[in-house]
Order: C-alpha cells, then structure tokens, then sequence
C-alpha cells in the first residue's frame, strides 16, 4: 500500500493552502517553530517541505533530508534555500514568483509616497508632540521621473501604478533589452537612469558575488536630492553608503523594506535619519497577497504528489 505524501509546513502558510492539501490526500505537519537543529533531525520522514523567508534550507539540513523530493518556497526569493545543493541531490525547488508581485509593487509606492511628504516622520513627530508643519514641506509625484532598476513583473506593475499617478517612467535591466511596456517605458542604461531619475526603485535580486547593486559609486552618480527605494532584496544597496550619502544631503530620502541583515542592529546607522521610511520586510504581507502565495504552492505540491 502507497504511503501518503508527507509534506512539512515549517513556516506559517494560509489555512486554505493547508486545507486543499489534505483534501488531495496529503500527509500534511504543520511544525512552524522549529530550530535548526530541530529541523535536521524532523526532516528525515518528509517527501517534501513548504517555506517561507523564516526557515533556512543550507547543506546541513538538506543533507538529513534523506526522503526530501520537493522544496516549495511560498514567496518569491530563493535566498534562505541552499538551491544548488539541493539539485544536487535530486531535489526540486520551486517557488511562486507572481503571487506577491501586486502588493511588493504597491508596497513600493507606498514607500514613494511616504518619502514625497513625509508621512513616517510626520507620524512620529506629533506621537512626540511636534507640530513640524513648516519643516515638512514635500513634493508631488505627477511630473517626476521614475527609474526603476529591474522590469521584471513588479517593476512592470510599479510602473503602470507611477503612470497612472503622472510619473514618468524609465528603467534598466541587464536581461531585458526592449521595453516590455513601449507606451510607458522607456529603456535607458543604469548611467542614465541614475542620473536623471528623481525616484530610483530597485527590483532585482542580490547576488552576494557581485555585491550590492546601488554602493558608493552609484550613489555619487544620482543626482542630487533623489530619492531611493529597495524593497528587492537586503544586499542590493550598501546600507552604509546609503546612510551617509542621506547625511550628506546627496539624497533627499530613502526607503527600505529588506536589509542585510534581518532584523537589523538597531545600530545600523540608517535607523538613526528622519528622511528614511522603513518596514519590516513586509512587501507580500497582505491579506490578498499571502492567499494567493498559499494557494499556488498548494497547487505545486499537489501536482507533485500525483507524480509519485
């Protein structure tokens, strides 16, 4: 007699996703608090495992894994997920890119916003007391020029959103040649889009062999009073230049959602600037956003399943 499917949950998913598994027959542990010690020695029984940013899948783990066939990664990034070791022991990972696309480019515009009039420091200046209303001078988003770095399918969603508002919009992409939004988008080398864009949004992944896509030298080369926003990936910009070049008035704000490391020191020096708007890594944390992830690296694991 066939064995169910046996599937780990090792971070918090939707409880529609969990449902519609063990609908389909799936032997379905939900063990979202395990160590990483834990998680060696609890990997071993399991045909397959869903995560999400909190669990970290390196050789160790992967190792122990000694009935492992699938790793699904509810989100997007694949950076807590050691994915050359794990092909390299025949096992599948996937993930689902497009499902928190919409709510990571809102996100960022979110962010835009925020910086453009001072929400964040508005906010905690009157929880203080202050009534900054003469020092919280901003500026509209219609008219500026937007250059986003990464035209895949959130900045082609934070694109149509900036247009809409009256931005205009450039961006650069090293894949990615030919606009793929001609009407809105225009194509521009990274010199170009740095120089000229009153708003720089990044979008693309972090690449720890190449080191940060916006470092000292990029940030000289914007200019002056710009305004950057990563909700990408911590790494992609270097949050030490970032924070001087802030100090210094090269940019007029900044805002990130992802950082280096995760939580961050609360030394991190960017933490201490008023022109900065920051969250805790929540660009799909949505309602919509987290259903939608769910309920595609369900289908994942169950298309899988029936392989077997």
């Amino acid at each position: 007699m066939r064995m169910a499917f046996r599937v780990l949950v090792s971070d918090p998913l939707a409880k529609d996703a969990v449902a519609a598994m063990v609908a389909a027959g799936i032997d379905v542990v939900e063990k979202t608090s395990l160590t990483p010690d834990e998680l060696i020695t609890e990997i071993a029984s399991y045909d397959a495992i869903m995560v999400r940013s909190a669990t970290k899948l390196r050789a160790p783990v992967l190792d122990a894994a000694t009935s492992l066939k699938l790793i699904v990664r509810a989100g997007v990034g694949l950076d807590n997920i050691d994915v050359a070791h794990a092909r390299s022991r025949g096992i599948e990972v996937r993930n689902t890119p497009a499902a928190s696309s919409n709510s990571v480019a809102e996100l960022a515009l979110g962010h835009m916003l925020s910086l453009a009039r001072h929400i964040g420091r508005g906010t905690v200046s009157m929880r203080a007391g202050r009534w900054e209303k003469k020092a919280l001078g901003g500026v509209e988003l219609r008219g500026k020029l937007l250059g986003i770095v990464g035209i895949g399918r959130i900045g082609r969603l934070l694109a149509e959103k900036a247009a809409a508002l009256g931005m205009r919009v450039i961006a650069h992409d090293k894949f990615i040649e030919s606009s793929p939004l001609p009407e809105t988008v225009e194509m521009v080398s990274l010199e170009r889009l740095l120089e000229t864009a009153d708003f720089v949004s990044l979008h693309v992944p972090y690449d720890p062999a190449t080191g940060p896509t916006i470092g000292a030298a990029e940030l000289e080369r914007m200019r002056p009073g710009a305004y950057l926003v990563n909700c990408a990936r911590g790494g992609v910009v270097d949050e030490e230049a970032v924070a001087e070049a802030l100090s210094s008035g090269r940019l007029a704000g900044a805002a990130l959602d992802v950082f280096l490391s995760e939580p961050p020191d609360a030394a991190l020096p960017l933490l201490a600037q008023e022109n900065v708007s920051l969250t805790p890594h929540i660009g799909a944390s949505t309602t919509e956003a987290q259903q939608r992830v769910g309920s595609e690296a369900a289908a994942i694991v169950i298309a899988f399943q029936k392989t077997r």
